[in-house]
């Protein structure tokens, strides 16, 4: 076998000889130019960067509010068990009354928040009117009372409390 050798090339060191008459204004130009495309492509990728942040923390916050929806009939199914008449020394009552305790301060833990309906006024953006009733003694537009508990997860309407309404 022959004996093979691997050169690598080397950049040749040729002296630059450039006959023209550098213009410094050109330079100057040139040089201004790549500048403003530098601080442009640097505000591109961070207004990039801050987009990605933003819709990953969307994202996130929209799976969170997914799983916080479906537990939210547990809830409900749990207060229904606990307002039924019954003994209150019964154990499943008992444990019953501790699992729901757990969940609700998962949820609080989680910024889920209920929507106070008993007494205030009927808005639509918080409230699902569901019934109607003549009621003296009320104001009307006054929620008198609540079917399913609303929830909120800090600005977000996880879902609307199902109410009766007084009418005037």
């Amino acid at each position: 076998m022959e004996d093979e050798r691997i050169e690598t090339a080397e950049p040749a060191e040729e002296p630059i000889e450039n006959n023209e008459p550098v213009d410094a204004a050109e330079l100057k130009k040139q040089r201004d130019d790549y500048y403003d495309r530098l601080l442009r492509k640097t505000a591109e990728f961070d207004n990039y960067r801050k987009r990605t942040d933003r819709e990953r923390l969307q994202l996130s916050d929209a799976v969170a509010a997914d799983l916080l929806q479906e537990l939210l009939p547990l809830v409900d199914d749990m207060e229904r068990a606990l307002r039924a008449e019954g003994n209150d020394a019964d154990p499943i009552r008992k444990g019953v009354e501790l699992i729901h305790k757990q969940l609700v301060e998962i949820l609080r833990k989680r910024g889920v928040r209920p929507i106070e309906a008993l007494g205030a006024d009927f808005d639509p953006h918080y409230h699902m009117a569901v019934a109607h009733e003549h009621a003296d003694d009320k104001r009307e537009g006054e929620v008198i009372e609540e079917f399913r508990r609303g929830y909120t997860l800090g600005d977000r309407l996880l879902r609307p409390a199902m109410v009766k309404v007084a009418k005037g």
